[in-house]
């Protein structure tokens, strides 16, 4: 989930040191009401602004993302299996199918299978 904008946590807390009970600014502002408290607590302290989601950093980085797409590029027919062996084999980081799935998807490289055409049929 994304974070609420600056915007609108300064006019949440804002709203409340006005007098607005806090009860109110939750739904006026359609948030819930811990999320108005903690802004308050927040605020308080001096840092309003939202912090980092947690959660592991991506086993392929964005740095690597042109040499993943020369692969794919270089070898368009190749299952995500043989995917995985080669990038293990060029990079020496072994990743899930699963984990180079998403970043596939992440990077937008769409899979088109070469499909044979069929002998024509002559009657």
């Amino acid at each position: 989930m994304k974070a609420y904008s600056m915007d609108l946590r300064e006019r949440i807390v804002q709203a409340v040191l006005a007098g607005m009970p806090q009860a109110m600014a939750a739904r006026v502002f359609g948030v819930g009401q811990a999320t108005v408290e903690r802004y308050l607590r927040r605020h308080r302290q001096g840092d309003l602004a939202p912090r980092q989601s947690p959660g592991r950093p991506a086993e392929i980085g964005v740095e690597q993302t042109p040499e993943l797409v020369a692969q794919l590029e270089a070898a368009p027919d190749a299952t995500l299996a043989e995917h995985v062996a080669t990038w293990a084999e060029a990079t020496g980081v072994r990743v899930s199918v699963t984990t180079l799935h998403r970043t596939i998807r992440r990077v937008g490289w769409t899979r088109k299978k070469r499909v044979s055409t069929p002998a024509s049929k002559t009657r």
